[in-house]
């Protein structure tokens, strides 16, 4: 495809996209009160007034979505389309477009699934690995690639590529579980899981427009294909979802979000470079880990703790018996405390028997530095964190890449 005809059809997607902008900008008010009168609500916890707002609306973004994807399944292939014959149709980038929207569209239900229904964490982990399926069968079949390039200083060990076979296909899976929950776990305030999916979003579209004249054009033009009108229908809900909200995204959102830049990344071929934009969830991941995995007592919901006088949220706690305490659990507690990066708090309770510690997520240790916060600030540092991340994402991909591969 030539690059003026491939700008064409990129000019037309973005046409699409901002009128899906402007739908999912004025739908969203609209469907709020449906959600409502269906009990699809919840109360901000972090604002004096205890009000319910609708929640879950990420769902009608990733309807909106789906509908401009689908109106655009044309465009790419209106040339072989219009030839009766259809001798020289790209099959291959067809299948791969119609199994990165299935992927995309069963964990948008999946996910509503999950808002309606309050799916247990163990039953989160395998809905995105299910949905990655179609899109694993149909990597196999075009691609069946699972050759990586060994770093330079490796190679005198391994050679110049290693081939991983089926824990290439793990690695994707695992890929696909990862970005669908590390968005859902790293939320809490107004704007966070939209801001920082937003920032992702823009990031890859950069990405992808630097390397248009690159040796793998065709991969990140799919993968604009998807990113604009995702980020046209992002920055729409973001609009309401900003504080005060006005609506909770609800895991659909997450979901939807987490399972479309799998897609790019799987089908696009950067899986690395989209770890790098995903670096603030990945380090809140890590630091998560003793409470996800239930070394240190998790519970359900681990939002920021509000102090009603000044208006302002700070760490919130888990508490847990000192005795119950198991040995991964207190080995972590103590190598995060000699870097400093929790608050404990020993002996509570009327007995002595308790002991306290932050919630190990990112926003409790922003709070634990920088101390409380209103909710507002509290989002834009975390966003600008996410903007900074991104930078050094870029300065990895284009810079430090050269030490270790032939760019």
């Amino acid at each position: 495809m030539e690059l003026s005809e491939t700008i064409y059809h990129l000019l037309i997607n973005a046409g699409m996209s901002l009128i899906g902008f402007l739908i999912c900008l004025n739908i969203i008010p609209k469907f709020s009160e449906m959600f409502m009168r269906a009990n699809l609500s919840g109360m901000d916890l972090s604002k004096k007034s205890k009000i319910r707002i609708p929640e879950a609306m990420g769902v009608i973004c990733g309807a909106v979505f789906l509908v401009i994807m689908f109106l655009f399944i044309p465009v790419p292939f209106y040339k072989h389309l219009a030839d009766p014959t259809n001798a020289k149709f790209p099959h291959h980038e067809y299948i791969e477009y119609i199994a990165a929207l299935l992927s995309i569209c069963c964990m948008i239900f999946l996910g509503f699934a999950d808002d309606v229904l309050a799916l247990k964490w163990r039953h989160k982990l395998w809905l995105p690995t299910m949905a990655s399926l179609p899109l694993l069968m149909v990597y196999f079949v075009n691609f069946n690639s699972t050759i990586i390039i060994v770093p330079k200083p490796f190679r005198a060990l391994f050679g110049f590529d290693v081939n991983l076979g089926l824990f290439y296909y793990l690695y994707m899976g695992m890929l696909a579980v990862f970005c669908t929950n590390a968005i859902n776990i790293f939320s809490g305030v107004n704007g966070l899981e939209t801001g920082q999916s937003f920032i992702i979003a823009v990031s890859v579209l950069i990405f992808n427009f630097l390397e248009l004249l690159g040796d793998c054009r065709a991969a990140h033009v799919f993968s604009a294909y998807f990113m604009l009108p995702y980020t046209a229908v992002c920055a729409a809900l973001l609009y309401h979802n900003w504080y005060p909200s006005r609506v909770f995204v609800g895991d659909t959102f997450c979901y939807f979000s987490g399972m479309t830049f799998a897609v790019v990344a799987i089908l696009g071929h950067f899986s690395k470079t989209m770890l790098l934009f995903f670096l603030p969830q990945v380090a809140n991941f890590v630091y998560s880990l003793p409470q996800l995995f239930r070394f240190i007592h998790c519970p359900r919901h681990r939002l920021p703790q509000y102090d009603p006088k000044n208006d302002k949220v700070g760490m919130s706690f888990t508490r847990f018996k000192t005795s119950e305490l198991k040995p991964l659990g207190y080995l972590c507690l103590r190598v995060f405390n000699l870097f400093g990066v929790v608050h404990i708090r020993e002996r509570v309770g009327e007995d002595g028997a308790y002991t306290e510690c932050n919630n190990l997520t990112l926003i409790c240790l922003v709070l634990k530095f920088l101390g409380p916060l209103h909710e507002r600030t509290l989002v834009i540092v975390l966003l600008s964190l996410q903007v900074m991340c991104s930078c050094v994402a870029f300065g990895i991909r284009y810079q430090l890449a050269k030490m270790f591969y032939d760019v």
